[in-house]
């Protein structure tokens, strides 16, 4: 039987697919919250996981370093969705990709500077609306972007709202609704299909599965 990789995004992503591969048959061996190990077996033979920063899935998966994958479709955005198929929405993680600004300031008009970690997306977004944007690339801390004058608006994940009022700025236009995605590597569909369309179905079915409680 191949052996299949899956790689996971660690945080609240890796939290939430957990209970979802569990109600497929496949659980690590170890507490992954206790261990600094990134490598795990699991109950199903043959399958292992992989513990991974969310921006380093698509690439694993990409380079066929890793089978499959689940990564946040605002990472799949970003990286542009090569090498790999996107079967499966598994409706995890859901939040919104928006633009923000300083609450009740209007926005701008002509060229403006944008902050982000999503820069691809950013520059196809304002390119699409007719908006001239300059992208500034951040890894951390949007929301003081705009407070310092660094930029007129941002591009980010928006969950409840709440850090961007926290900071004085509000949400402003809807980019894409966000989940998280099970992604699989084009070779292993066709080399390993034997193993990988299973574990699709299982976790399809599992889907359907409502949760307890």
């Amino acid at each position: 039987m191949s052996e299949l990789t899956i790689a996971l995004t660690k945080g609240r992503i890796l939290k939430e697919t957990l209970p979802l591969l569990a109600r497929a048959g496949i659980e690590p061996l170890e507490d992954m919250g206790a261990s600094r190990k990134l490598v795990f077996p699991t109950s199903r033979a043959g399958v292992r996981l992989l513990i991974l920063r969310g921006s380093d899935v698509p690439t694993y998966v990409q380079y066929g370093a890793a089978d499959l994958g689940v990564s946040g479709k605002d990472t799949l955005m970003e990286h542009g969705g090569h090498g790999f198929y996107e079967p499966l929405d598994l409706k995890i993680a859901r939040c919104k990709l928006m633009t923000a600004a300083e609450a009740g300031v209007p926005p701008r008009n002509g060229r403006i500077r944008v902050a982000t970690k999503y820069v691809n997306v950013a520059r196809r977004y304002y390119a699409e609306q007719g908006r001239q944007a300059d992208i500034i690339k951040l890894y951390g801390a949007m929301e003081l972007a705009p407070i310092m004058a660094l930029a007129d608006e941002i591009v980010d994940i928006v969950d409840t709202g709440n850090t961007l009022r926290a900071n004085g700025l509000e949400p402003r236009e809807a980019i894409a609704e966000i989940s998280s995605r099970l992604i699989v590597n084009r070779v292993s569909m066709k080399t390993k299909h034997g193993a990988i369309q299973p574990l699709l179905d299982q976790l399809a079915a599992a889907l359907e599965v409502p949760k307890a409680g």
